[in-house]
């Protein structure tokens, strides 16, 4: 399930970025911009979950304006119903900044004389971005797909470890936190090593699947067969 709303929501997050930073017009701003979101990338995950407790802990700014405000305090970080959403929201803040250089690199290689036959021909901005910016960018969003969904199965340990106390295992377990629990604490090693193994296999079936379906859509993927 945390894939599965990662893959929806935090994927296409730098790419939504990338192309509204390549939008702006000043060089500067967009040099000023992109610094100041690339900075959350570089700070640990002790640190990330240290700000949010920070911000929507129970004495934190947002409980702290709503008992300002005269309501009761809301658990943020010790609801399991909203653990999914605090772990994406910390992702997305954290590495979307980071993860957009790869889509402005993209974007910066798109030849201007398309954008510039498009505007002869009539074309808004919105058909532009449809007709030339998203189709330039279709093989590096189809391959780091591929390279998401082989990694799936690995779902930030730091990140959920610093906080399964407050929610509980029964709502933060994955299997990196599963083989630590029962493989390091407990001393199952057998357990800990099937993981790993499972891991392993599923991802590689994930990414062989993913990479013959960008086949069929007639990209490259991550490899090619060579033809004879």
């Amino acid at each position: 399930m945390i894939t599965l709303v990662q893959v929806v929501f935090v994927f296409p997050a730098p790419i939504i970025l990338a192309l509204m930073l390549n939008s702006l017009l000043s060089e500067r701003i967009k040099g000023v911009v992109q610094s100041i979101l690339y900075l959350p990338h570089f700070l640990s995950w002790v640190i990330v979950v240290a700000v949010f407790q920070q911000i929507l802990g129970g004495s934190g700014l947002v409980n702290n304006a709503i008992r300002a405000a005269g309501g009761d305090a809301i658990d943020f970080l010790g609801n399991p119903d909203g653990f999914i959403a605090l772990l994406t929201s910390q992702v997305i803040w954290k590495d979307t900044g980071w993860a957009t250089i790869l889509f402005l690199a993209v974007l910066s290689s798109i030849d201007a004389s398309l954008y510039e036959a498009a505007k002869m021909d009539g074309a808004s901005r919105w058909r532009q971005l449809w007709h030339v910016t998203l189709p330039g960018m279709r093989g590096i969003i189809i391959l780091l797909l591929i390279l998401r969904l082989g990694d799936s199965l690995t779902v930030g340990f730091e990140q959920i470890i610093l906080q399964q106390q407050a929610v509980g295992r029964a709502a933060s377990e994955v299997l990196d936190t599963y083989v630590y629990n029962n493989g390091v604490l407990g001393g199952q090693w057998g357990v800990a090593a099937a993981v790993g193994l499972v891991k392993g296999v599923v991802g590689v079936l994930l990414v062989l699947g993913a990479n013959k379906l960008a086949h069929v859509f007639g990209e490259a993927g991550v490899y090619q067969k060579e033809s004879r």
